[in-house]
């Protein structure tokens, strides 16, 4: 392994790309302070938005030096790392632009898996630790996996690939967000599994302002962006006058990069706001349903037509006309829904509870 390992490093300091295996698919690294190889690297990978490519560290001092831990950080090191787990955290700036997520965090994986540490260790600084293959495509269990779906110019950009043969089919690693006040899982993997199967539609998290209000839509809505391009998506909001149902919305808007001032349809019943996301073109349809008094009314809304690839529609006051939209063919469409409980606590903070009613194709 010295020599694969020497080999490797003298690439990544010459700012080359080098594929490697990890413990749950292959990885592709750069050195992660170094701006003209993440340019590389994202020319490679079209990274999806919002999204940060992580970095693999050697441990949790390492980690330090990049992102600045919370006590919910320091209890998922203890307990899971190292490990299949990637842990989100506020971005203390030290990694090339373009690393770091558009929300100012990023993913730290301390894997274990020898040969990534020995990497990260003989370099000095963090790798990048995203999968090696291309954006959309399958994850890559083997070299073939990657190499038969990438573009000769992507092929061109790869410096060294290291072949350890077909790996275990094992899931990615699992993604939690603890930049909020309760931890948010973005994606699922082989750790936690046994937590998430005991409440699979059910979230709880506590806002303390209208900031964090915004920003747990706009994370939610990244865990679903896949799904909303492909499909659009339906969110529901409940919650008494002042519970932040209008504030949520705003948080949507401001992940969609909406420049225009969002406010509550109550006098309009519905508007509509266009967004250009990165390459993704859609839009917000926010309803009021307070006044929609019967199945008639709500008809003339036409609101399945509105859902959309691309389109979200977010409902104020769902309970007034859910039963009528998922009783009848209105929303029978393969978009899922989530519904958002929002329950006023004291003055500052807010309960948010999120069930996903249909979770989509």
């Amino acid at each position: 392994m010295a020599e694969v390992v020497t080999t490797a490093v003298a690439v990544l300091k010459a700012g080359g790309i080098v594929i490697y295996p990890t413990e749950t698919v292959y990885g592709i690294g750069v050195d992660a302070t170094n701006p003209q190889a993440v340019a590389k690297l994202l020319k490679y990978k079209s990274r999806r938005e919002g999204k940060p490519l992580s970095i693999a560290v050697t441990d949790q001092a390492m980690a330090e030096k990049f992102v600045e831990l919370n006590d919910q950080a320091r209890s998922l090191y203890r307990r899971f790392l190292p490990g299949p787990v990637t842990v989100v955290s506020r971005d203390l700036g030290r990694v090339a632009p373009g690393v770091a997520s558009e929300f100012g965090t990023l993913g730290i994986r301390q894997p274990a898996h020898p040969l990534i540490l020995a990497l990260v260790q003989t370099l000095g600084r963090p790798i990048t630790a995203t999968s090696a293959n291309a954006s959309g495509e399958k994850r890559p269990y083997s070299l073939n996996d990657i190499l038969s779906r990438l573009s000769n110019q992507q092929i061109k950009l790869i410096d060294l690939a290291i072949d350890a043969g077909t790996l275990p089919p094992n899931p990615p690693s699992t993604v939690i967000d603890t930049t909020l006040s309760t931890p948010l899982v973005m994606r699922q993997g082989a750790a936690l599994m046994e937590t998430a199967a005991t409440m699979p539609t059910l979230a709880s998290f506590t806002s303390s302002s209208p900031l964090e209000t915004r920003q747990i839509a706009g994370k939610w809505l990244l865990k679903y962006w896949d799904q909303l391009k492909a499909t659009g998506l339906v969110i529901g909001l409940n919650g008494s006058l002042g519970a932040g149902k209008t504030v949520l919305t705003q948080g949507i808007g401001e992940f969609l990069q909406i420049s225009e001032p969002i406010v509550s349809p109550t006098y309009t019943y519905l508007l509509e706001y266009p967004y250009r996301r990165h390459s993704q073109t859609g839009k917000l349809y926010h309803v009021d349903a307070w006044k929609i008094a019967d199945a008639a009314q709500l008809a003339e809304l036409q609101l399945a037509k509105l859902v959309q690839p691309g389109s979200i529609l977010v409902i104020e006051w769902w309970n007034q006309i859910a039963s009528d939209l998922t009783k009848g063919e209105d929303l029978s469409l393969a978009a899922p829904i989530l519904t958002i409980d929002l329950k006023i606590i004291n003055p500052k903070t807010r309960q948010l509870e999120i069930k996903i009613i249909r979770p989509g194709i």
